[in-house]
């Protein structure tokens, strides 16, 4: 029988980078095992962004009874924190403290912070809402104290993402990059499937306790997936045992010389223009089947499936062909380029009125949108001075979630505003009135990918310059040469 599972435990040895998606991200320096507690934190951090943008949404309108403008005002607020994302990566590049960790004390402060927005969230809503004895409270309390939760929550999820993305980047050896770039998302997905599947089920039987309970075993999850996620994977070296260091530079001077690194200003903007342009449409293309194709909820809802698998894929892509020395940037600009198809297949499905080109555009754009997000966050990775891996991964996230909140925002005002406009009128090309404020949107986001693509020009040329000086094996080659030019 030993034998038999010797056997067996080889053979799965064997098969496993073969059909396990980014098993063969592991390296000598971090095995498997290592790598995949390390990525727990995005599990926690999806299944906070399940909650913040989707479960909690459907329960404060629906079982609530909350006004719909003020839920968008809460489910915002975690947007704000985005910009500080840069500043919480440049303090994890430079903290020192006694015990010699740099990006553990920041991942366990977000946690904190995430735990108690989490913990204090369900009694806010119920204040919020005025269910039970929370009809005799002040009527101020209850938007201070959800926005206060929902803030929170959002501010420790962007915390525990900037930095844990940060310790992996030390972690991996620069050919192993891509792939756990690809492994980490692929997490963050997950965290968010298996979340929604789950909260659905436990909250299809609605009631005040049981939304107490789910959320708080939410949070007490968040602080158990993150500690086994932290345990023993940055090196402690403390202060005691190390030379005196110059004066740590500030956040100007440090951003001063981030940005005057040649083209660095322009990867962030084509960061986040390509992230508008994809991000734009989250909110409307289930709206958009049941409206104006007719489907059924349960048809709309496998559109998300649809979204999801297009981006495994083209992350699985990016991930194998970015290991094969392809630059990350030219794969981005492939990304937005196969979302302009993807979008314009979207717009037509309505005066095909086929449901079929529905998909196969959402799939599209799902696909363009793994490409483009997996090559912007390794070129990030890649071309960062080793001194500056938290600012620059800060910045590319506070750049890609303020415009992806800024996006959605926009396509829900001007659907709105281009739907009052037309309405009762035919608009070119056969489509009706109803789909007439979606096809702008969807229009405008193909003009946002031509945008993304004008920016990043500059950026591909380079790569091809140094492609044709004789630089082998760009990808990791390309970390020295940029981060000269950042100094």
């Amino acid at each position: 029988m030993n034998t038999v599972g010797r056997r067996l435990i080889q053979k799965w040895v064997s098969y496993g980078p073969r059909f396990m998606p980014f098993a063969d991200a592991a390296t000598p320096e971090l095995p498997l095992s290592r790598l995949l507690r390390l990525s727990l934190f995005q599990v926690s951090v999806g299944m906070a962004l399940v909650l913040l943008v989707g479960t909690l949404n459907r329960v404060m309108i629906v079982e609530l009874g909350v006004p719909a403008s003020l839920v968008g005002i809460m489910v915002s607020l975690p947007v704000l924190f985005a910009p500080f994302r840069a500043l919480v990566g440049f303090r994890s590049d430079t903290h020192r403290s006694e015990l010699g960790w740099r990006r553990v004390p920041f991942i366990w402060q977000g946690t904190l912070i995430q735990f108690g927005g989490l913990a204090i969230m369900p009694f806010a809503l119920l204040v919020l809402s005025g269910q039970g004895n929370a009809a005799q409270a002040p009527p101020w309390l209850g938007p201070l104290a959800a926005g206060i939760a929902f803030l929170m929550t959002g501010a420790g999820l962007h915390i525990t993402q900037t930095v844990g993305l940060a310790l992996a980047t030390d972690l991996a050896p620069d050919e192993a990059k891509p792939k756990v770039v690809g492994l980490m998302y692929v997490m963050l997905l997950v965290g968010m499937i298996v979340s929604a599947l789950v909260f659905g089920a436990m909250l299809v039987e609605f009631t005040p306790g049981r939304l107490v309970q789910v959320i708080q075993a939410a949070a007490l999850l968040t602080m158990v997936l993150n500690v086994v996620s932290l345990w023993k994977q940055e090196a402690r070296r403390p202060l005691r045992f190390q030379k005196p260091r110059e004066r740590e530079p500030s956040f100007q001077e440090s951003w001063a010389r981030f940005s005057q690194g040649r083209h660095a200003l322009r990867r962030l903007a084509a960061v986040g223009l390509g992230t508008m342009a994809f991000g734009m449409a989250d909110i409307l293309l289930e709206p958009y089947g049941g409206q104006v194709l007719g489907l059924t909820v349960g048809s709309t809802t496998r559109l998300t499936a649809a979204l999801a698998i297009g981006s495994l894929v083209g992350f699985a892509l990016a991930s194998r062909v970015l290991t094969r020395g392809v630059d990350p940037v030219r794969l981005a600009g492939l990304g937005a380029l196969v979302g302009v198809p993807g979008f314009a297949a979207v717009i037509c499905a309505a005066p095909l009125a086929s449901p079929a080109v529905f998909v196969l555009g959402t799939a599209a754009i799902g696909f363009g949108a793994g490409l483009f997000g997996h090559g912007t966050l390794t070129a990030t990775m890649n071309l960062a001075p080793r001194e500056q891996v938290g600012l620059a991964l800060g910045a590319w996230g506070a750049i890609q979630a303020t415009a992806a909140g800024l996006g959605v925002a926009l396509s829900g005002v001007i659907r709105d505003l281009v739907t009052a406009a037309t309405a009762g009128d035919t608009l070119p090309f056969g489509i009706s009135a109803a789909a007439g404020g979606y096809s702008v949107v969807y229009a405008l986001e193909i003009l946002l990918l031509l945008a993304t693509l004008v920016a990043m020009l500059p950026l591909m040329r380079g790569s091809r310059a140094q492609r044709e000086a004789g630089v082998e094996a760009p990808l990791a080659h390309a970390v020295a040469g940029d981060a000269g030019e950042s100094r």
